[in-house]
């Protein structure tokens, strides 16, 4: 579905990514682990179009390398961005309509059921400000925002940040479900172990480069892996 080859971008001087060669599969859920400043939302954001980049970008037999951003939204690459970043003033209801902008207002009513199914909690405050949400509601509502562009790829970044426990197994759920749905998912995650445990592959960036790929099981196994970002 996604093929990346020689993927760079840099931040003024600064390289931030060196040479990313990466791919995603229909239906596959890989994840992106690696410390801070790694270069992991960058990659997210030159993929959706936001960064900018050089290097090939292959999507569903289509060269998008230079397409804007609002192109690779309606072929379908949508991403739920770092901090949530919901337009506080406005309703829950008129965020998700927003995610659906370039689909047309008549072909919102299925995705607004599926995503209050999704979160009922969502559904019960469809007419309150976004800002009055708590962080796990907000997050709900971006990851909502985001379906609501009916993706094909959803780049997930951080989702549990900031989160409480319990809140981070129902937004991992959420992920689980999205997968078992066939949607396919590039997810960049803090929390490496909850990450690789639920992902069918998996890639470690370190300083822009991709260090280690593998599936999800034989990263958390690996003793580089486990030692630098399980903890263990």
């Amino acid at each position: 579905m996604l093929e990346v080859r020689g993927l760079e971008s840099r931040y003024g001087r600064i390289p931030a990514l060196k040479g990313i060669d990466l791919a995603v599969s229909a239906g596959e859920l890989v994840a992106l682990v690696g410390a801070n400043g790694a270069g992991k939302s960058t990659l997210l954001r030159a993929l959706s179009g936001v960064q900018p980049a050089s290097g090939s970008i292959v999507f569903e037999n289509h060269d998008i390398s230079a397409a804007p951003a609002e192109q690779r939204v309606s072929l379908g690459i949508v991403q739920v961005p770092e901090g949530r970043q919901v337009f506080a003033p406005l309703t829950v209801e008129d965020n998700l309509r927003l995610g659906a902008y370039r689909r047309g207002r008549d072909r919102t009513g299925a995705s607004l059921d599926r995503v209050y199914g999704m979160f009922p909690v969502l559904a019960e405050r469809r007419r309150h400000a976004a800002g009055t949400l708590s962080g796990g509601q907000q997050q709900m509502l971006a990851i909502g925002r985001a379906l609501m562009g009916q993706p094909r790829l959803l780049l997930l970044d951080e989702p549990s940040m900031g989160l409480a426990p319990r809140l981070v197994a129902e937004i991992f759920a959420c992920v689980r479900a999205l997968r078992a749905a066939d949607t396919a998912l590039l997810l960049v995650e803090q929390n490496a172990r909850a990450a690789l445990a639920i992902a069918d592959r998996g890639y470690v960036l370190e300083t822009g480069r991709i260090v280690l790929a593998g599936s999800g099981a034989e990263l958390l196994a690996d003793e580089s892996v486990r030692s630098a970002y399980l903890g263990l």
